[in-house]
């Protein structure tokens, strides 16, 4: 299968959620861990007082970006651009999920796979679509900047390509 990457309107999708930070700052919903830079940039290197210059912002964005790719590329779909856009934006902020600690698209805590995962391999891109608003929780409380990437994940999911 070929592998995608992410078209411009992807890429504005993701930034247009992600503030731009040269500073580390604390989660939103947990006021501390996950700290995160840049644009979106979170992991162990990430720590209260981090600052970053524009220019190593962008380098992790693009790093950040092309990892994204590479995980959706090896989930083996036969996607649209926007599906596939629309999947890295998913990703980039929800991650895939490790069992017994974290859901994402790949593994739930539970173990087992995302029901949007579950779908897409069944090809039922609606059912598919119709998961992404379902993800807008942080700490089991619904976030409105969630809750507007979601959505704006789904349309662009759902567009012709």
């Amino acid at each position: 299968m070929k592998q995608q990457r992410v078209s411009a309107a992807g890429s504005d999708l993701i930034e247009s959620f992600e503030d731009d930070r040269l500073e580390a700052y604390p989660d939103p919903a947990t006021g501390g861990a996950p700290w995160t830079i840049g644009r979106g940039h979170t992991g162990p290197d990430v720590r209260p007082g981090l600052k970053i210059t524009q220019a190593q912002s962008d380098s992790l964005f693009s790093q950040d970006l092309a990892a994204r790719e590479n995980i959706i590329n090896g989930l083996d779909l036969e996607l649209t651009q926007g599906q596939f856009d629309a999947l890295v934006s998913f990703v980039f902020n929800v991650g895939t999920g490790k069992p017994g600690v974290k859901d994402g698209l790949v593994y739930l805590r539970s173990g087992g796979p995302s029901t949007l995962l579950r779908m897409l391999r069944a090809k039922n891109y609606a059912g598919a679509a119709d998961q992404f608003p379902l993800w807008n929780k942080a700490n089991g409380k619904p976030m409105t900047g969630l809750t507007r990437r979601r959505l704006a994940e789904r349309a662009l999911f759902l567009k012709a390509s």
